[in-house]
C-alpha cells in the first residue's frame, strides 16, 4: 500500500523512441567496425524522429547493438525484457524512489493493491532519505503490530533475500501471499547492533479506521487511515463524542500512513473556517492547485491536540500540518515520516505503467512536508519500556494539554522547530 497518496490516471498511447543517425566520422577501421556512428537498427518500431532532446540515443542503439551480436545468453533475452530494463533504468536515474516503472504483469498487481484487500502483515512500507525500505508504520489490529515491527525498522531481508538495492514495490509483492502462510523480515532497528529476524502469519488485512475513547471530558479519537470510508466514520465518532459532551479532541494520528488526499480537506472542514487553505499541491508542469476546506467548521474552537510520530505520513501529515498552522493546535509525539510528494499514474500502450512524482505538497505556512516531515512542538519519546507496560506517556501529555485548554490555562513552552519552505525548495 505503498502508494494510497493521490494517484490519477493518464493514458499515454505511442511510447517515443528516437535515433540519431549523421555522418560517422571515425579513427581507424578496426574502431569504425566496431563502433560505427551510424546505427541500422532491425525492427525498431514507433520511432519519433522529430522527438527533441539533448541526449545522442545512438550510443544506446550501439549498446543494443552490441549485446544482440556479442551478449552469450542473448538468443535468450527478448527485445521486450532489454526494452523494459532500459525503462527501468532510466526511471532509476531520476533518483526518486516513489517514481517507478511497472511491466504489464506488475502494472496489473499494482491496480489491484490499491483497491482492495490482501493477505498480508498489514504494515506500511517507505523509503527513507537514505534510500533504505523501511516501516513507516505497521497497522494497529495486524500480524505487524502484533509481531512488534515499528514505524523506521529497516527491513533488510525478506525469506533470507537481501531488500538493498530492491525497490518498496517489490519487497511489498515478497512479503504479500496466502493468507495463512508465513514470512520471515530481518529487521534492524536504531540501537541494535545486528539485525534480528521476525517470521510473521499473514492474514486478510482489513484495517479498522476510526475508533473512540471519552476519557473524562476528552475524546480520544485514532485515525489509522484515510480510506475512503473514513469521512463517514470519523463523523459518527464526531457525533457520539459530542453527544457524551466532548469538550475537546486528542486526534491520534500515530503510525497513520495517509490514504487519500480528499479525506485529509474533508476531514480539516470539521476543524477550520469554511475556506481556509489545507494545502497546495505544487509542480514543475502541473498547474498548482490549492486545497480548501468546505466543511461547516462547526468545531473550529475546539480545544485539540494532534498525536503525530514516525509512521504518521502523507494525509496524516497534511491534516496535523493544515491544523497547525491556521488554529496552532499543537503537535505532540515524535517527527513524522515525511512523505510530502505526489504521484500520477500514466498508462503504457501495452499495459505496462509509470508512477512518477509529479508534485508535492506545500502547508499554508510555506513548509513542505518532504523528508523534512513534522517536528511536533513537544517532543514525547515512547520508550520499548513504555509500551511493554502500557504507559502511553504521548496520550498522556496529548490529554493534560487539552485539558489545560479547557480549563483556559496558557499552554507549557513549545519546542521551537525549523523547517524546509517552498520558496527555499527546488520546485
Amino acid at each position: 500500500m505503498t502508494t494510497m497518496k493521490k494517484i490519477g490516471q493518464v493514458a499515454v498511447v505511442v511510447v517515443l523512441g528516437l535515433v540519431l543517425v549523421g555522418a560517422g566520422f571515425w579513427i581507424g577501421w578496426d574502431s569504425g567496425v566496431h563502433h560505427p556512428q551510424n546505427i541500422v537498427v532491425q525492427g525498431a518500431t514507433n520511432i519519433a524522429p522529430t522527438a527533441s532532446t539533448t541526449a545522442d540515443f545512438s550510443v544506446f542503439w550501439q549498446a543494443w547493438q552490441d549485446i544482440n551480436d556479442s551478449y552469450l545468453r542473448n538468443p535468450s533475452t527478448t527485445d521486450q525484457a532489454k526494452m523494459y530494463g532500459a525503462i527501468t533504468g532510466m526511471v532509476n536515474a531520476v533518483g526518486d524512489p516513489y517514481t517507478e516503472f511497472f511491466d504489464p504483469a506488475d502494472s496489473q498487481q499494482f491496480q489491484q493493491d490499491i483497491t482492495g484487500n490482501f493477505g498480508g502483515i498489514g504494515a506500511e512500507l517507505g523509503t527513507n532519505a537514505a534510500g533504505v525500505i523501511v516501516v513507516i508504520a505497521p497497522l494497529p489490529g495486524t500480524p505487524a503490530a502484533a509481531a512488534g515491527l515499528k514505524p523506521e525498522d529497516e527491513i533488510v531481508a525478506v525469506n533470507g533475500s537481501s531488500t538493498q538495492s530492491v525497490n518498496v514495490d517489490d519487497v511489498v509483492n515478497s512479503i504479500r501471499g496466502t493468507v495463512g502462510t508465513k514470512v520471515t523480515l530481518s529487521i534492524l532497528r536504531q540501537g541494535w547492533a545486528k539485525p534480528q529476524d521476525f517470521t510473521i502469519t499473514r492474514e486478510n488485512i482489513q484495517v479498522p479506521t476510526v475508533t473512540l475513547v471519552m476519557k473524562g471530558d476528552v475524546a480520544d479519537i485514532t485515525l489509522s487511515e484515510f480510506t475512503q470510508d473514513a469521512d463517514g466514520l470519523f463523523y459518527q465518532s464526531l457525533q457520539k463524542a459530542l453527544n457524551d459532551n466532548a469538550k475537546g479532541i486528542v486526534l491520534d494520528l500515530r503510525d497513520d500512513p495517509g490514504g487519500y488526499l480528499e479525506v485529509a480537506v474533508d476531514l480539516a472542514g470539521y476543524f477550520l473556517k469554511p475556506g481556509s487553505q489545507v494545502v497546495q499541491e505544487v509542480g514543475r508542469t502541473v498547474p498548482t492547485q490549492n486545497y480548501t476546506a468546505t466543511g461547516s467548521g462547526a468545531l473550529d474552537t475546539m480545544p485539540m491536540a494532534i498525536l503525530i510520530n514516525g509512521g504518521s505520513a502523507s494525509a496524516a501529515e497534511i491534516l496535523s500540518g493544515a491544523l497547525n498552522d491556521d488554529r496552532n493546535i499543537p503537535l505532540v509525539g515524535e517527527k513524522s515520516f515525511g512523505k510530502g510528494t505526489v504521484q500520477q499514474l500514466f498508462n503504457l500502450s501495452d499495459g505496462s505503467s509509470l508512477k512518477i512524482t509529479v508534485a508535492h505538497w506545500v502547508l499554508p505556512s510555506g513548509r513542505i512536508l518532504d523528508y523534512d516531515g513534522l517536528q511536533p512542538n513537544y517532543p514525547v519519546t515512547l520508550t520499548d519500556a513504555d509500551i511493554k507496560s502500557g504507559n502511553d506517556v504521548q496520550l498522556t501529555k496529548a490529554l493534560a494539554i487539552v485539558q489545560d485548554e479547557i480549563n483556559g490555562m496558557p499552554l507549557p513552552p513549545a519546542a521551537t522547530s525549523t523547517a524546509t519552505t517552498a520558496a527555499s525548495s527546488t520546485q
